[in-house]
């Protein structure tokens, strides 16, 4: 006849213990899976983090400056004159450039041998631009937008690869990634960005 030698509910405790364990751990699993898709969304279709490099946005935004982009604005809604946008170099779509609306679709744009900025033939106001413009690049002819495209400035016109250049020419709607929202980085200046 066999014995059975109970060890005080050692056994049990054991199982009891490792199901406890299997159950916080599928738990914490189903929490990071969650966290991961969520942030995988966001990223996707809400915002994404981006760096600042070079000053061509200078005094709005600085070089090394980190940024959330809002990517669902523009999916509801069109860009607006300065708008501060992100959009992809042509001749390298790993390279993003940030720059400020200026000209809207259907718009002529032309920038005179004063760095005046006309929007058909109306001189624009505004007070983003660094410094008065030297160079007008291809504006110093005009130029009329399509339908979908827009021409933008970097804020610190002369030292800015913008809509001037016929390497960035006139973005396209389907090319902008979103708008700069709130700028995170450095916590001195953290805050949303100046767009009206």
């Amino acid at each position: 006849m066999e014995e059975f030698h109970s060890f005080n509910g050692f056994g049990r405790s054991v199982d009891i213990k490792m199901k406890a364990f299997i159950k916080e751990l599928l738990i914490t699993s189903v929490y990071i899976l969650g966290a991961l898709l969520a942030a995988f969304l966001i990223v996707r279709f809400v915002g994404i983090r981006t760096e600042v490099h070079g000053n061509s946005m200078n005094d709005t935004l600085v070089n090394g400056e980190n940024l959330i982009v809002d990517k669902i604005s523009y999916r509801f809604s069109n860009p607006a004159r300065y708008d501060v946008v992100v959009f992809p170099y042509r001749h390298d779509k790993s390279v993003h450039y940030i720059k400020r609306v200026i000209g809207l679709p259907g718009e002529t744009i032309f920038i005179d041998k004063d760095g005046n900025i006309f929007i058909n033939d109306i001189l624009l106001n505004e007070s983003y631009g660094r410094e008065v413009i030297r160079d007008p690049g291809r504006a110093a002819e005009a130029i009329t937008l399509g339908l979908d495209e827009y021409f933008v400035l970097g804020d610190n016109r002369n030292n800015s690869s913008d809509s001037r250049d016929p390497a960035v020419g006139n973005i396209l709607r389907s090319e902008l990634v979103g708008k700069a929202w709130v700028r995170i980085w450095p916590l001195s200046r953290i805050g949303f960005i100046r767009h009206q």
